[in-house]
This record gives structure tokens, C-alpha cells and sequence, in this order.
């Protein structure tokens, strides 16, 4: 037990890039460790929340490097700012999802998570923070303005002078008038899982000799909780989650679950010998990438399919109230909506854009391109629910992953789909780009045969609170209903990254279909056209496509 020790109050000055993005403040890790960047936004999330003195917060992070002395600053941040408990993830890991999980079963004030989610990690990395409200669900842009604003005239910090707390065993303690209880990171997620999936099914189907699957943790934190669910509680065999160790430097990997950064993965897919099943998770957990043997499902078609196969699913079957996806996510979960006779949600990109709409009762499922799926069981999308979502599928229906995706597109039609990323550009240049784009008159004007029916920048009035977001993306749409959308993204820490997302409609595919860019070759001709990529970048092709 801790001595009682007197709150410090230090004096500072404020840092002015302390904006937090999509996903809260990402920066390198260098910029966190200069002295007071941390502890100025820590104090300005406490200024930003009001009658916060005498709750409950969590805290956990993915084990990136900075992860460990980041928790302990909070920890003695927390002591000083007034807070009565503190639930953290033994070693101070949690998911992202799990601080979700925990907050809500625990009807915690709100909570704070470590990470960069798919950005690098290590010394030379990045590194990040997010507060997450009472719901579970990241911070609505209303309080993430009111920390920026804090942040910029914060004067001083409150902290704890006291040895750090001892994370490495579960158990409790007091830090001053604080209690601080370190959780077993797994243990209420896992229980939230199997409240929610037909375990025996999955069992049954992870057993089966005929099955054989791999799970790639990339070396971050999904790692122990697919462990403990997969192998441990399922009976997978042995080795079926690799990279399962979560590493300060994620062991030089990029834990970003698409098919550049999961190559091994994705190879192992392909060919006669190919594994049935394959899934990866991205840093913090919230992301996932679904393989089959030779056949990938793109984001845009799993949030579709696990809508239309929730009656599979023991905690949906006969549930499903709406469902919503990101402005640049594909139209696919639109069609399979209007089948059920229930409401699509286009929202902005960011997850804490289906918070009002989860907490209404108005969306079960939501989903973004960029690797995300969940469901009203937490308020963050959570990438090992939906594999194990996926496991439900197939252990009910016992049919390669190729077929389900075939039958689907045969029923609903399919969306060919993707995304070009081009990275590090020079951030002013991509600003212009997107402010031609914003100014130009595209409406009624021809390209390639396909004229403009839709020109505009995307925005969006919450149908929950009426908060609006304008800014949100570049839409051009065409009279065949193909899209074309650009969008620079709030993820990054190192010059700009653009996106641009590719789509057209087939209402009658064949079984196998055409490959994706080759579908899309007039469309990606047509996007570098119109943006003037090459004179505006200096770029001929992406860095990253998915």
C-alpha cells in the first residue's frame, strides 16, 4: 500500500498541436516523451469532464513501447485529479474493445486507451491516446473540441509523487486515496463472447480434422485473448495463433491487418494446400482482416454478410435493428437493409459517429472499409467478435467462406470495391488537392462515358442528437451508380495520407467474377483524372492497396 502523499500541482504551458484526429491524439513517440505532452493532455481531458472526482476510470493500452510509463503517469494523474478507482489491465494491457467491455460492465465513468491502433510501434513508432466515455464508446466530437480547447490554455497539471504501482499481478492496492485494481484483461470479454456465439458449434468445428486455421495477433495485443478463446477455450490446436506475444515494436512488424502488412497470412491462403480460414487483428485489437481458402472478404462484404446471417448467431438472430456504415464503406450492407426491411445509416468515418445511434437502439451491426466491424455488444468495433462471428457462420453452415461469398453476391448483387492509399504526401499539396476537388463543378460534366450525378462533401446531421459534421469526403458519384470517394486521413502521424475508394455495382456476377482492380480499371483511371493525382502528388500508383 501506498503512503498518502500530497497532490503536486505543476505550472506548464500549452502545446499547440494537441487536436485529436479520428481516433484520438496520435503522434510519434518522440513527441510524447518530451516533458509535459503527456501530462498537458491528461490534464486537459480531466478540465474537459465534468464532476469526474470520485468515479470510476480504466485504463489499458496495446504494450506498445511508451505503453508501460504511460499508465503509470495517468495512474498518479488520476490519484490527483480526484478520481475514486481505477480498473486497469493486468501489465497494463487491454484491448480496445476490452475497455469498452469493461466500462460498460462495470458502469465506469469513462476511460482512456493506449494505442496507435495500425500504426508502428517501437522506439522509432507511434504512439496515442483515447478517451472513451461512459458508454464504452470513444469521445462524440463535442468533448474531443472541448480538450483541444483545453489543451491550449492549460496553465498546470495535478499529479501523485508515488512509486509506481505494481501492474504485474492481478490484485488491488491504493495510490493515495485512489484504488487501483488490477483486472485480468481477458476474463470479461471472453464471458461477454461466449454470451453472444454458439461455443459448442465453433468447438465443434475447430476440432474438426478437415479444418485448419490460423489466427495472426501481428504481435500486438489480440494475442493473449485469442489464445485464451480460440486454443484454450475452444480447443483449437496449438499454434493456431501466431505472433501471439504482444512486443513493444510489434517485432518490426506493421500491425495493420490488410494483405501488404499480412503477407505470410495471406499467402497461406492461396493454392491447393490452403488453409479453410484465416483472420488477423490489428495493434489495440479493433480491427480485423477475414480470409478463406483463395478468397478474400473485403470489410464492405463482411459487415453485408454478417447482417444477412444473423440469424446464425445465438445473441442476434432475430435482432437486428438497423444497420450503419461509414460514408466511404461500400453500399453492399445497404441492399442486404432493405432486404431485412430495416434502416441503413451512412455516417463519417469514426467510430464514435454509430455511439448515438447504438446506444438508440437504432443500429445492431456497424461497420468501416478500413478493417472494422462490431455490434451494440460494445461501443468500438472489435475485430476477434467478428472473427469469431465468421466461426459462428461456418460452423452452422459448415460451407467454405468462397461459397458464402458467392451465394451472397448472387442474392444481393455485388460490390466491387477498394482502397488506394497514397502515404506520406506532402501536406499542403494534398490539401489543395482536396480543395480543388471541393471547388470544382463536376455535376452534369462526362468522364470515360459516365457522367456526374453527384458532387458534393459529404456532411451529416446525427438523427440521435442533430450534432453536425461537415468536411467529411469528396463523393463523385456517376449515372451507372459507380463512386468514386476521396478523403485524406485523421489516422496519420507523418505527412498526409489521401484515400481514395473505388466502387461499381454488378447486379448478376458470375461465381468467380473478375478480379477487384481489374473491375475497377476504368474507375481508377478516372480518379487519378479527375484529382489530378500525378501533377498535384507527383504520385503515378498508391502506396497501399486493399
Amino acid at each position: 500500500m501506498h503512503e498518502s502523499r500530497v497532490p503536486t500541482v505543476i505550472p506548464t504551458t500549452p502545446f499547440p498541436d494537441q487536436k485529436p484526429g479520428t481516433s484520438g491524439l496520435r503522434k510519434p513517440v518522440s513527441v510524447f516523451q518530451q516533458p509535459r505532452y503527456l501530462e498537458n493532455f491528461i490534464q486537459a481531458v480531466f478540465d474537459s469532464l465534468p464532476d469526474h472526482e470520485g468515479k470510476t476510470l480504466v485504463i489499458g493500452g496495446d504494450g506498445r513501447f511508451f505503453n508501460a510509463e504511460a499508465v503509470q503517469i495517468i495512474l498518479r494523474m488520476a490519484c490527483a485529479n480526484g478520481i475514486a478507482r481505477m480498473l486497469v489491465g493486468k501489465g497494463g494491457l487491454l484491448s480496445t474493445p476490452a475497455v469498452s467491455c469493461l466500462i460498460r460492465k462495470h458502469k465506469a465513468y469513462g476511460g482512456f486507451v493506449l494505442s496507435a491502433s495500425h500504426n508502428p510501434g517501437g522506439a522509432h513508432g507511434d504512439f496515442g491516446i483515447k478517451y472513451n466515455i461512459g458508454n464504452g464508446g470513444p469521445a462524440p466530437e463535442s468533448l474531443t473540441e472541448t480538450i483541444f480547447a483545453a489543451s491550449r490554455t492549460v496553465s498546470r497539471f495535478r499529479i501523485v509523487a508515488a512509486p509506481h504501482c505494481d501492474l504485474g499481478r492481478i490484485g488491488s492496492c491504493r495510490l493515495n486515496a485512489t484504488a487501483v485494481e488490477v483486472v485480468d484483461p481477458v476474463a470479461d470479454y471472453a464471458a461477454l463472447m461466449e454470451s453472444l456465439f454458439d461455443f459448442d458449434a465453433i468447438s465443434g468445428l475447430l476440432k474438426s480434422p478437415d479444418f485448419r486455421m490460423r489466427f495472426d495477433a501481428m504481435n500486438a495485443v489480440t494475442g493473449p485473448y485469442a489464445k485464451a478463446i480460440l486454443e484454450d477455450r475452444l480447443g483449437a490446436p496449438a499454434g493456431t495463433v501466431v505472433n501471439g506475444v504482444p512486443l513493444p515494436d510489434f517485432g518490426g512488424l506493421h500491425p495493420d491487418p490488410n494483405p501488404v502488412y499480412a503477407a505470410d497470412l495471406c499467402a497461406a491462403m492461396k493454392g491447393p494446400d490452403a488453409l479453410a480460414f484465416g483472420a488477423a487483428s490489428d495493434g489495440d485489437g479493433d480491427r480485423n482482416m477475414i480470409l478463406g481458402a483463395n478468397a478474400y472478404v473485403t470489410p464492405s462484404d463482411s459487415l453485408a454478410i454478417i447482417a444477412a446471417q444473423a440469424h446464425l448467431v445465438p445473441g442476434y438472430a432475430g435482432r437486428v435493428a438497423g444497420i450503419a456504415r461509414s460514408m466511404p464503406t461500400s453500399r453492399a450492407a445497404d441492399r442486404v437493409a432493405a432486404a431485412l426491411g430495416v434502416p441503413c445509416y451512412e455516417a463519417p468515418t469514426g467510430w464514435k459517429f454509430f455511439g448515438s445511434l447504438l446506444d438508440a437502439g437504432k443500429a445492431t451491426f456497424c461497420g468501416e472499409e478500413s478493417f472494422g466491424t462490431g455490434s451494440d455488444h460494445v461501443r468500438e468495433k472489435d475485430g476477434l467478435w467478428a472473427v469469431l462471428y465468421w466461426l459462428n457462420i461456418l460452423a452452422k453452415t459448415r460451407r467454405p467462406v468462397a461459397d458464402i461469398l458467392a451465394e451472397h453476391w448472387a442474392k444481393y448483387g455485388r460490390d466491387y470495391y477498394s482502397r488506394h492509399d497514397y502515404e506520406g504526401l506532402d501536406a499542403d499539396a494534398a490539401a489543395k488537392l482536396i480543395k480543388g476537388l471541393r471547388a470544382a463543378s463536376l455535376k452534369g460534366k462526362s468522364f470515360g462515358g459516365r457522367t456526374v450525378t453527384l458532387h458534393d462533401d459529404f456532411s451529416y446531421t446525427d438523427p440521435v442528437n442533430g450534432e453536425e459534421t461537415s468536411g467529411q469526403g469528396i463523393r463523385v458519384v456517376f449515372d451507372d451508380g459507380a463512386r468514386i470517394v476521396y478523403r485524406l486521413s485523421g489516422t496519420g502521424t507523418s505527412g498526409a495520407t489521401l484515400r481514395v475508394y473505388l466502387e461499381r455495382f454488378e447486379s448478376a456476377p458470375t461465381a468467380q467474377g473478375q478480379d477487384t482492380q481489374a473491375a475497377l480499371a476504368e474507375l481508377i483511371g478516372l480518379s487519378r483524372e479527375i484529382a489530378g493525382l500525378a501533377a498535384r502528388t507527383g504520385r503515378e500508383t498508391p502506396d497501399v492497396i486493399t
